[in-house]
């Protein structure tokens, strides 16, 4: 029987007005130090952000939230960040800022795969409610 697996996972949250600090989730990013994985995935809600601030950069938040899925990837368009060893990657990712795009502290957990334990934690916190079952 294999063990289960120590995962560290941050809510990636857009701000479109950080002097009112609302946010709506937006993404979750994951790492599994044992396997090595390091992935994030993004689910924007573009009306739920527009109620928010209606004058929000559509394109300049897809474009943020997409270099996070980049550097995640450690694919080369995402730069000197994304060459970095993967736990340092995810570190610089939910470091603390004050910025449009922001994480939320740093939470563990375990899982027998990590990516099954993405998939539930965006259906939990960032997928509408009753988009999932549960």
């Amino acid at each position: 029987m294999h063990a289960h697996d120590v995962y560290d996972y941050a809510i990636v949250r857009v701000v479109p007005r950080v002097e009112r600090e609302e946010f709506i989730n937006a993404g979750v990013i994951l790492s599994c130090q044992r396997s090595g994985y390091l992935q994030a995935a993004i689910a924007l809600d573009d009306a739920r952000l527009l109620a928010l601030d209606p004058d929000v950069d559509l394109q300049a938040v897809y474009r943020h939230l997409g270099s996070i899925v980049a550097i995640c990837a450690g694919v080369p368009e995402a730069g000197p960040i994304g060459q970095l060893p993967y736990r340092a990657r995810f570190h610089w990712l939910t470091a603390k800022r004050s910025s449009m795009i922001q994480t939320s502290p740093v939470h563990t957990g375990l899982c027998s795969d990590a990516g099954s334990a993405l998939e539930r934690i965006m259906a939990r916190m960032v997928l509408p409610l009753g988009s999932a079952q549960r």
